[in-house]
C-alpha cells in the first residue's frame, strides 16, 4: 500500500516569491518586480512619450513583498535543512533570469548569479534533495519587455537560448530534472507575466494590460513554442543524463460539465482546449492543434509556422508533463467563466460539500487530481509530475509557537490517496508529488503573505513587518511521515 519506489516527495517553489534581494548581487528587476501580484491590473509601469517605451515606476504607496519575500537569498541553507527534515527526496525551485542575465540581452552571464545557484543546487544535493529546476516562473527580465515587446518579439528566442545553453552546462550533473516554462498555458488571460508579453505602441500607453493586442500573444505563442523545442533539443545534447518537462497550469482539465446538456458536454471540451491542450499537444505531441485555425480566423490573427519550425516542434518533444493542480470547476453555458489562480471557475459544484476556510473558500475536490491525471496520461502517455498542489490558508502562530492547520492536513491527504489511486488502479505514470509551497512565501495571486500555504511558517505580514524567523505547524512532522513512509502512514 505505498507508493512506487523512487517516487518522489517534496516541495516546490519560486525564486520570485521566496528569494527576495531583487537588486542584489548584479539582479535586474523582472516581470514580477512591477506587480503587487499577479493578478494586479496596474503594472509599476509608465509611458515615456519622448522614447515611446514604458518604464518602471513603481507605487510608492504600495508594499511590494516581492522584493524582500522571504529572504531566501540570504536563508536558503537553513530552509533547505526544514525540507530535508521532512524526508524530501526532490525539491523545485526556479532561477531567476535577470540573476543570471540581468537584462535578458546580455551576451556574458552573471557569475554572482551562477555561483548562487551552484551553492543552492550543491546544498539540495547534500542533503539528499533532488534539485527540480524551472528555468522561466513568471521571471522574465524586465528590459526584454520594455525594449522588445517580450515573447512577440522572435529575438527573444535567441536571447532565451543564451540562457538555457548557459544553465545546461554550468549544471550538468547537479541537475537532473528541467522544466522549461511554468504555467505558460495561463499566458491569454496573464499575457504580460505567463507570456512575458507587453505591446510597444499601445493604443492606450495608460492601460499596458488592456492594450496587449491578440496578434502579440499569439506571436508569443509561435516563438515560446519554437523556444521550447529548441530547449529541448538543447537539454537533451548538452546534458543527455538530465530529463526536461513541461509546466501546466492543469485544473481546467478538471472542467467538468455542469450537466449532460451536450453544449455544457462540449462547451467543458472547449475549455480544456482553450486552456491546456493548445499549450500542452505541441510540446507533449509535437502537434499544433487544427482547432486553433478557427480562433485565428475569427480574431483575424495572421500565424503561420514553417515547415522547418513544424520539423522542430515534432522531433524535440518533452521527457515529462509536470502540473499544478488546485481545484476543478464546472461549465455551464448560463455562467460566465472567472480566472484566478487558482485556476477556472464557473458554476458551483453542488456534489462538492467540503470547502476550505474563508477569505478564500475554495471547492475541495481530490477525486479531481485523479481524474487530471487521467486526463493527461490517456492523452500524452508521458510520465506525469505533480509539481504545485496545496492549498493556502489564513494562520497565525499561537502561544505554543506552532500553527494546528489540520485542514491542511485534511487537504493534502485526501489529493495524495487519490494520487495513489491513479497510480495503483488506473496505471497512470506519475514520478512524484512535491506540494506547494512547503514554506510560506509571497503568494503569487495577490502579493501578499496573509495566505499562507506552508508546513514552515514564517513571521511576515502584509504590511511587511515581522522579524522572519521560522516555526514548524503541526502539517509538518505529519507530512514528513508520508515522505518518509512513502505514503505508507497515510494509506494503511
Amino acid at each position: 500500500m505505498s507508493f512506487p519506489k523512487g517516487f518522489l516527495w517534496g516541495g516546490a517553489i519560486a525564486a520570485n516569491q521566496y528569494e527576495g534581494a531583487w537588486l542584489e548581487d548584479g539582479k535586474a528587476p523582472n516581470v514580477t518586480d512591477i506587480l503587487v501580484g499577479i493578478q494586479s491590473k496596474e503594472p509599476g509601469l509608465a509611458w515615456n512619450y519622448d522614447t515611446k517605451k514604458y518604464e518602471m515606476k513603481l507605487d510608492p504607496n504600495k508594499a511590494y513583498l516581492s522584493h524582500e519575500a522571504v529572504d531566501g537569498y540570504h536563508r536558503y541553507k537553513e530552509d533547505l535543512k526544514l525540507m530535508a527534515g521532512m524526508g524530501f527526496n526532490s525539491f523545485r525551485t526556479s532561477i531567476a533570469w535577470g540573476r543570471i542575465f540581468p537584462n535578458g540581452d546580455e551576451k556574458e552571464p552573471n557569475e554572482a548569479g551562477l555561483k548562487f545557484y551552484d551553492d543552492m543546487f550543491d546544498t539540495m544535493n547534500e542533503l539528499g534533495m533532488a534539485p527540480v529546476i524551472t528555468l522561466s516562473h513568471y521571471e522574465t527580465p524586465l528590459h526584454l519587455i520594455t525594449e522588445y515587446g517580450g515573447w512577440s518579439n522572435a529575438k527573444l528566442i535567441d536571447f532565451w537560448m543564451n540562457y538555457v545553453n548557459t544553465l545546461f552546462t554550468r549544471y550538468k550533473g547537479k541537475v537532473k530534472v528541467w522544466l522549461t516554462f511554468n504555467e505558460v498555458n495561463a499566458m491569454f488571460r496573464m499575457p504580460l507575466v505567463a507570456g512575458g508579453v507587453l505591446t510597444i505602441n499601445p493604443k492606450d500607453p495608460e492601460d499596458p494590460l488592456g492594450s496587449t493586442t491578440e496578434q502579440d500573444k499569439w506571436d508569443a505563442y509561435h516563438n515560446i513554442l519554437v523556444a521550447n523545442a529548441l530547449t529541448v533539443k538543447a537539454c537533451h545534447e548538452l546534458d543527455p543524463e538530465s530529463q526536461i518537462g513541461c509546466m501546466m497550469t492543469a485544473s481546467s482539465t478538471a472542467t467538468y460539465p455542469y450537466d449532460c446538456d451536450p453544449e455544457n458536454v462540449m462547451g467543458a471540451l472547449d475549455t480544456q482546449r482553450r486552456n491546456i491542450f493548445y499549450m500542452a499537444d505541441p510540446f507533449c505531441l509535437g502537434i499544433v492543434p487544427t482547432y486553433l485555425k478557427k480562433i485565428w480566423k475569427e480574431d483575424n490573427i495572421q500565424i503561420s509556422f514553417t515547415d522547418e519550425e513544424l520539423k522542430l516542434i515534432k522531433e524535440n518533444t518533452v521527457d515529462l508533463l509536470s502540473f499544478s493542480y488546485y481545484r476543478s470547476t464546472t461549465y455551464d453555458k448560463n455562467t460566465n467563466l472567472k480566472v484566478d489562480t487558482g485556476g477556472i471557475v464557473c458554476k458551483e459544484n453542488p456534489f462538492l460539500k467540503d470547502k476550505a476556510p474563508k477569505p478564500w473558500g475554495w471547492a475541495v475536490d481530490p477525486m479531481g487530481i485523479r481524474y487530471t491525471l487521467n486526463v493527461l496520461y490517456d492523452r500524452y502517455h508521458l510520465p506525469l509530475f505533480i509539481v504545485e498542489n496545496g492549498v493556502g490558508l489564513d494562520e497565525n502562530i499561537d502561544e505554543n509557537n506552532t500553527i494546528e492547520d489540520d485542514f491542511r492536513i485534511h487537504y493534502v491527504g485526501e489529493h495524495i490517496k487519490n494520487v495513489h489511486a491513479a497510480i495503483e488502479e488506473d496505471g497512470v505514470d506519475c514520478m512524484g508529488y512535491l506540494y506547494w509551497g512547503p514554506i510560506d512565501v509571497v503568494s503569487a495571486g495577490t502579493g501578499e503573505m496573509k495566505k499562507r500555504y506552508g508546513f514552515v511558517y514564517v513571521d511576515r505580514f502584509n504590511d511587511g513587518t515581522g522579524t522572519l524567523e521560522r516555526a514548524l505547524k503541526k502539517s509538518y512532522n505529519w507530512y514528513k511521515e508520508v515522505c518518509e513512509s512513502n505514503g505508507e502512514s497515510l494509506l494503511k
